[in-house]
């Protein structure tokens, strides 16, 4: 039996190729199976996180490669890479799904990055200057006019910019790093973030109270106007859950 092993230039983890029949039949793309697997992740992934495949959402492999006009095997290869960042669960005879969490998982995700994103704070209060001041008028002048004339679409990306903002002002890559990785776990658990207009006018006053606060080199302000602004509380987590259908939440018997 004759194995082919090709390490793909655009991902650092070495994709092995099986020879079955079914790999090379129906893959008419010229580009190298790794880039055709590196797309295909990318593409599921940005689906997941931003809740269009939600949590226990089942995929098929030969669906997903008529979808892609591919072989399964650059399928299979970009949903392993998926399991590996945890985002797709692949369970013998059981098939593959995207991956669900346990409520206790979701509530110590999301308690960590409220802990991390008031360090961030409170650093920026820190080691604010004119520019970031500036920025962060810049970012909450976003805000507004998203809370104003756009819809929960254009609010989220408002939001992302203003915590990029705190990212940048703490002036921490590592921090940051650590922030951004875990809120693509917990990503696809908050698609349901903005969706009415209060809540949406609850985060811009959050925003405004957190960017007041760094402006002013308050660090203990910062840092906490930050914390109130995750629901990791119990009364904030507890809005988060109801707004969440049980069935994107694995089973535990600690959450029983």
């Amino acid at each position: 039996m004759l194995y082919c092993i090709i390490v793909s230039m655009n991902t650092p983890d070495p994709l092995v190729l099986t020879d079955t029949p079914e790999a090379d039949s129906t893959n008419d793309d010229s580009r190298p199976r790794g880039g055709r697997a590196l797309e295909i992740r990318n593409a599921l992934q940005e689906e997941i996180e931003g809740g269009k495949l939600p949590p226990g959402a089942p995929l098929d492999e030969r669906a997903l490669a008529q979808r892609f006009a591919v072989s399964r095997t650059p399928v299979r290869e970009a949903l392993q890479q998926l399991a590996a960042r945890d985002l797709v669960r692949i369970a013998p005879r059981q098939g593959v799904s995207v991956a669900r969490l346990t409520i206790s998982q979701v509530r110590a995700i999301m308690e960590s990055i409220g802990e991390l994103e008031a360090l961030a704070a409170k650093l920026a209060a820190r080691r604010v200057d004119d520019h970031l001041r500036q920025q962060l008028d810049l970012a909450i002048d976003r805000c507004q006019e998203a809370a104003v004339q756009g819809g929960s679409a254009e609010y989220a990306l408002a939001n992302h910019f203003f915590h990029e903002t705190v990212y940048a002002g703490c002036r921490n890559p590592y921090l940051a790093e650590l922030i951004r990785n875990a809120r693509r776990q917990i990503q696809r658990y908050r698609i349901r973030d903005f969706h009415s207009k209060s809540q949406i006018s609850k985060s811009l006053k959050e925003h405004l109270q957190v960017a007041r606060a760094i402006q002013d080199g308050d660090e203990a302000l910062a840092m906490q106007a930050m914390l109130l602004h995750v629901p990791t509380g119990s009364t904030g987590f507890s809005e988060f859950l109801a707004r969440m259908p049980m069935s994107f939440f694995e089973i535990d018997a600690g959450d029983a």
